[in-house]
């Protein structure tokens, strides 16, 4: 339990460091180049030797350990995740309000659980993008609130509370005349900037309590944006402890952005970043085409996003047979439809990795009337042909501005992903 306990601290500093998908990078390539990773640009050369490297693009990043012996037709052992989280967005023209109160205007990004980003202390954190092309990260800090409305002034809430996102969903973030201030003179001053230097901005908000271990027996794990910060937290740590021994795949941990509105971007798990790396991975250890091909017929992907435990109020609502629970170990999801990868020789390696690792598992099925989401699984799948499983830790409350989960599963998701990165699991 006191590793479990200080993996799950760990993971409450990452998210604190990761209010936006590119500060969860950030993070991410912070603590790869501690470990002796090389950060390697999309524009240049790509090494030739045999190593430890990421990429970064936009919101997504790639890191890589390449074994000593790696050649032209070794496969790939592929931990994918994705960096964004339900929330919103920052509108042009951002500045409104009325009445006295200054407002922000946002655009939903994702399927948020509006009513859960009530009466929060949110930040606004992201990237500003200057005329001349420069990328500056910024954060605020508690700035903004969505102020619910008083009971008193609306009697029937609790028989059914209705909220309209584009009239309910303005949050506050100050007062006075929204005709003389201006939101982003107040985001540039926070970056160092003048608002008139602005050329872009990509600007999301984020929940700014700190994560919070609670329960009778401290088994319990609250926190924002565990989906999907807690497989990319995973992925780091398991790729950085990882012993990638000879005649292993080249061990890939792809984070991508965007997989909350579908995956289709260029840092999206849709678009083509995870190909090209592989492609110039192959390319740097002298791949053919047909070799190419080769090597991802030998490949390997698991794909990690959180997945639903049992809800004790709303057990109807799951599979009969079917119930995960919190602290069960992490979840094989399963879908007919093909929503989620998994097939039954992934499933056979899946519970051979477990079996090696030490760490149970639990098998998520959708109930027949309650569809489920999808991941980045299928598409990855679909795009390069490579067997994939789908996987994650259980979790309550999924997309609120706070999730919960157990103690001791982030930890089993990342001794799981640290023995597929050593060894490939044959």
């Amino acid at each position: 339990m006191s590793d479990a306990l200080a993996h799950v601290k760990d993971l409450g500093a990452f998210v604190s460091a990761s209010p936006s998908s590119f500060h969860a990078v950030r993070e991410s390539a912070r603590r790869l180049a501690g470990a002796g990773f090389s950060e390697v640009a999309e524009t240049e050369d790509f090494p030739r030797t045999a190593g430890k490297y990421f990429v970064v693009r936009d919101g997504a990043f790639i890191a890589w350990v390449a074994p000593e012996d790696a050649g032209p037709t070794t496969g790939f052992s592929i931990f994918g995740t994705h960096t964004d989280s339900p929330t919103f967005k920052l509108k042009p023209r951002p500045t409104t309000g009325r009445d006295g109160w200054l407002q922000a205007g946002v655009e939903v990004y994702g399927g948020p659980l509006l009513n859960s980003w009530l009466d929060r202390e949110l930040q606004l954190a992201g990237r500003i993008v200057t005329l001349d092309g420069t990328e500056h990260l910024v954060e605020t800090g508690p700035l903004l609130r969505f102020p619910q409305l008083a009971i008193h002034l609306d009697r029937a809430v609790n028989d059914g509370l209705k909220l309209d996102k584009q009239q309910h969903m303005n949050p506050v973030w100050g007062q006075g005349d929204p005709s003389t201030a201006d939101l982003m003179e107040f985001l540039a001053a926070k970056a160092g900037l003048a608002a008139e230097e602005i050329g872009g901005y990509d600007i999301v908000a984020a929940d700014t309590q700190e994560a919070q271990v609670f329960g009778a027996e401290g088994e319990f794990f609250a926190s924002g944006r565990l989906d999907n910060l807690s497989s990319v937290h995973a992925g780091v740590a398991a790729l950085i402890a990882a012993d990638v021994a000879p005649g292993a795949p080249v061990a890939v941990l792809a984070a991508f952005d965007h997989e909350e509105v579908g995956s289709g971007s260029r840092s999206g798990a849709a678009g083509p970043f995870l190909e090209d790396i592989l492609l110039r991975i192959g390319d740097g250890l002298g791949a053919t085409t047909a070799e190419r091909v080769r090597a991802l017929a030998a490949s390997f992907c698991i794909s990690a996003d959180v997945g639903h435990a049992v809800h004790p109020n709303y057990a109807e609502r799951h599979d009969p047979a079917n119930h995960p629970v919190l602290n069960g170990g992490p979840l094989l999801k399963i879908n007919a439809n093909q929503r989620y990868t998994t097939d039954a020789p992934g499933t056979a390696k899946w519970a051979r990795l477990c079996a090696a690792a030490g760490v149970p598992y639990q098998e998520f099925v959708s109930h027949n009337s309650v569809p489920c989401g999808s991941t980045i699984g299928p598409l990855t799948a679909t795009r390069l042909g490579i067997r994939t499983i789908d996987v994650g830790m259980p979790v309550l409350s999924m997309h609120s501005a706070r999730e919960m989960a157990g103690v001791q599963d982030p930890l089993r998701l990342a001794t799981v992903a640290e023995l597929f990165f050593a060894a490939g699991a044959s």
